[in-house]
């Protein structure tokens, strides 16, 4: 499916959220959102200018077309 993800034309076969963000990263992750690895993920979604909880990664499901934001948190001021 196609989708775009931080402003680029991508395609992914994920079917939900959750996939999407633990291919993108890297990392694996529960269904809660939070890293098996037990260290932080640093990570805010937005599907379609609106925000995505952690807790509803694995139950939000991508569509075509789909505009998906990923930021990352970074210390500094």
């Amino acid at each position: 499916m196609n989708i775009t993800l931080n402003g680029k034309a991508s395609e992914t076969s994920d079917a939900d959220l959750l996939a999407l963000v633990s291919n993108v990263t890297g990392r694996k992750l529960a269904p809660s959102g939070q890293p098996i690895d037990g260290a932080r993920l640093g990570l805010a979604v937005a599907v379609n200018a609106t925000v995505v909880p952690r807790s509803q990664w694995a139950e939000r499901e991508l569509t075509e077309g789909d505009d998906v934001e990923l930021v990352t948190a970074v210390q500094g001021g």
